[in-house]
C-alpha cells in the first residue's frame, strides 16, 4: 500500500523499506537484511551471556542523553559488555555521554566531572575535512569550480554512502562536498581504515575492504581486526588522536583512508553514533572488538 508507514522505537516501516528515524537512511527488507540481522543477533547474543560475570558486582552507570542508544550502536553493546549499567539520573551517573544520531546537534548543558562527546555536535563532511587539515597540515576538501581532474562528490550528511567521483570543474551541488580521491584501491579492491579512537587514544582498527566499483558502499568483502601499531606510524597514531581530540569526540570511529600512491593517511568520515560490530568479521573477532572497546570505554569512564 503506498503511504504506508510504521513507526517502532528507533524504526520506521513505510513503503516496504525500514527507515532510521534519527537519519531517514533506508533499506529494502530482503533476504540479505534480514541475513544480516541474523548475524548481529548471534553476536548481541553472545555479549548478554558474556555479561552475565558482572551479576552481584558493584557495576558504573553511565546515562546517555538525549537518546537511549540501541544495542546495534557499539557504544552501547561495549556497556553491556564491560557490565556498565544504564542510569536514569545525572546524580546517578558515573558518566553522561552525549548520544544523538544526527549530523549537527546541539549537547544539552549538565554540569557533572565526566560528560563525554559532548563537543562533538558538527561531523559535517566539510568541517571534518577543515579539522582534517588544521591537524595534519594537508588538504583533503577542493573547490569543484576550480579543481582539475577527478574529485569525490558526497552529501554533508553522515551515513548517506552516496559518495561518487566526479570530474572537475564542475558547478558545486548543495549539500555536497568535494575531496580529493585517495587512491586506496589495490588488486581490484579498495581498502577502508575504520579506527576507533576512546579518550584520546587509539584503540581498535578494523582493515575493511570492498570491490573498487563499491568502494562507496557499505558492504564489506572482508574484514580484520589488527593492532594500531600495525597500520599507523607513531606520528601517525598522535594525529589521529589528535583530530579526535579537535573534534570534541571522546569516543569516535574514524574513516582513515591511506592514499597508496603518496602513503598519506585522509581521515574522510566521523562516526560518533557508529554501529556495528562489522558484519563481515567472524563471530570470535566481532566479540574481541566488542570486548577492545568495552575496556577502554571502561577506563574511560573510571577516570
Amino acid at each position: 500500500m503506498s503511504g504506508f508507514s510504521l513507526r517502532l522505537g528507533d524504526f520506521a516501516w513505510r513503503d516496504g523499506r525500514i527507515v532510521l528515524v534519527a537519519t531517514g537512511n533506508s533499506a529494502r527488507i530482503d533476504r540479505a537484511l534480514l541475513a544480516e540481522v541474523a548475524i548481529w543477533m548471534t553476536c548481541y547474543l553472545a555479549v548478554r551471556v558474556a555479561a552475565l560475570r558482572h551479576v552481584g558486582r558493584r557495576r558504573p552507570a553511565i546515562l546517555f542523553t538525549p537518546i537511549v542508544p540501541h544495542p546495534r550502536y557499539m557504544v552501547r553493546i561495549a556497556a553491556i559488555w564491560a557490565g556498565i549499567r544504564l542510569a536514569r539520573t545525572p546524580a546517578e551517573a558515573d558518566a553522561i555521554f552525549y548520544f544523538d544520531d544526527a549530523t549537527v546537534g546541539a549537547a544539552p548543558r549538565l554540569d557533572h566531572p565526566r560528560l563525554l562527546n559532548f563537543g562533538c555536535t558538527d561531523i559535517r563532511k566539510s568541517h571534518v575535512a577543515a579539522v582534517f587539515e588544521q591537524v595534519f597540515g594537508y588538504p583533503l576538501m577542493v573547490d569543484p569550480a576550480t579543481w582539475r581532474g577527478p574529485a569525490v562528490e558526497k552529501s554533508e550528511a553522515n551515513g548517506t554512502h552516496d559518495g561518487r567521483v566526479v570530474i572537475c570543474p564542475t558547478p558545486p551541488r548543495p549539500g555536497f562536498v568535494y575531496q580529493r580521491v585517495v587512491d586506496t584501491i589495490d588488486a581490484g579492491f579498495a581498502t577502508d581504515l575504520r579506527t576507533h579512537v576512546i579518550g584520546g587514544r587509539v584503540v581498535a582498527v578494523w582493515v575493511k575492504r570492498r570491490t573498487a566499483a563499491g568502494r562507496f558502499q557499505p558492504l564489506n568483502v572482508a574484514a580484520e581486526l589488527l593492532a594500531p601499531e600495525t597500520i599507523f606510524s607513531p606520528v601517525e597514531l598522535a594525529s589521529i588522536a589528535a583530530f579526535a581530540t579537535a573534534m570534541g569526540a571522546d569516543w569516535a570511529g574514524l574513516d582513515v583512508l591511506r592514499d597508496l600512491p603518496s602513503g598519506r593517511i585522509y581521515i574522510v568520515d566521523v562516526n560518533k553514533t557508529d554501529a556495528g560490530p562489522i558484519i563481515a568479521l567472524p563471530l570470535a573477532v566481532k566479540l574481541q572488538s566488542v570486548a577492545q572497546l568495552a575496556r577502554a570505554l571502561a577506563a574511560l569512564i573510571a577516570v
